[in-house]
């Protein structure tokens, strides 16, 4: 994480280089005497971490802050008490310390900017991870028989035959005949493992036990395969 460090006392300036340089993934960028000077290098680079000591020749701490658009995680640093309460009213101040520093006490306040600095990546994180959640497939599926939901398991299905106005679903237990269409339920279907070979047959791909001219055996059904959807077949399979 980048920093830079704003106090006209150059002692004060010092220590906090100091401690910043005992955490390897901090690194002190730049070093001000003045808030002036500071706005200059912030236009032209961006930092993570600003130590700002408030009472500064000229222009305050918190003109500072009021100045710049967008301020990092400010921690201020003063031998001022008074100002605590005011410094709480921005949002982009992380932590208020009070000189003389103690090295213990700068600890603390790292980990707080650390806390706060890891927080987007989190929640990025997550938004990965809830969005690779949401794209998981259900592993089942619900039919309307005689007026009751069945879930029938994806994995379970072998064969899905259209029968005029019914669709006739083979699993490995049981048969279901359902009155819907082949295409309205190929649409609920997760493509890695349903694949239509015919106008009127839906197959389970990993259930294939045999393939021979244009055909497939699964369990003991043979399944037309037409000729438009063989090379399909053919692609989506292990062939050696």
């Amino acid at each position: 994480m980048n920093c830079i460090i704003i106090d006209d006392e150059e002692m004060a300036r010092a220590i906090m280089s100091q401690f910043v340089a005992n955490f390897t993934n901090y690194k002190v960028v730049g070093e001000f005497c003045s808030a002036i000077e500071a706005i200059k290098f912030l236009n032209q680079n961006q930092v993570d971490v600003i130590f700002l000591d408030i009472h500064m020749p000229n222009f305050t701490g918190f003109d500072f802050i009021q100045t710049i658009k967008d301020p990092p995680h400010v921690i201020l640093v003063t031998s001022d008490r008074n100002f605590a309460i005011e410094a709480f009213e921005y949002e982009c101040i992380v932590d208020y310390l009070v000189k003389p520093i103690t090295e213990s006490r700068f600890i603390k306040a790292i980990h707080k900017v650390s806390s706060l600095l890891a927080e987007p990546e989190n929640k990025q994180l997550n938004k990965e991870l809830k969005v690779e959640t949401d794209e998981v497939v259900d592993e089942n599926f619900y039919v309307n028989i005689d007026r009751r939901l069945i879930k029938i398991n994806f994995n379970s299905v072998n064969i899905i035959e259209a029968k005029g106005d019914y669709i006739h679903i083979k699993t490995e237990i049981k048969n279901y005949i359902v009155h819907s269409t082949l295409k309205k339920i190929e649409d609920k279907l997760p493509k890695d493992i349903f694949l239509k070979v015919h106008r009127s047959f839906i197959i389970n791909i990993s259930k294939i036990i045999d393939i021979e001219d244009n055909s497939v055996l699964i369990a003991k059904d043979v399944v037309p395969v037409s000729r438009s959807n063989r090379t399909e077949l053919l692609n989506r399979l292990n062939v050696l």
